[in-house]
């Protein structure tokens, strides 16, 4: 299905409908310190579009390896797909809050 969005929510739409590791990479290296709540919004919603294996995969891998904004992302996309055991994994682990834990 096309979209009418431009710019960069568009391209980060294309890429997330790919979703392959380097689409991944892409979208997460949009979170960082400097990004505004604008970016933190289309970010989520090109996550919310993978379904690539391998995209899934590489979220994953932020979610135990990124900065704590890529793996706050990474926990709400699993949250949203009711993959509680890799949540409570990571938050297990230290890596997100228990606010981040349960957040959808």
């Amino acid at each position: 299905m096309a979209h009418n969005f431009s710019n960069q929510l568009g391209f980060m739409i294309d890429r997330a409908k790919v979703g392959n590791q380097d689409d991944i990479d892409y979208i997460m290296k949009k979170l960082n310190k400097q990004t505004s709540l604008a970016m933190t919004r289309c970010v989520d919603f090109a996550l919310s579009l993978v379904e690539n294996t391998k995209g899934v995969d590489q979220i994953k891998y932020y979610l135990f390896n990124g900065s704590l904004i890529q793996r706050n992302y990474a926990s709400l996309f699993f949250n949203r797909l009711g993959e509680w055991e890799i949540v409570k994994e990571a938050y297990d682990k230290g890596l997100i809050d228990e606010i981040q834990a349960y957040a959808r």
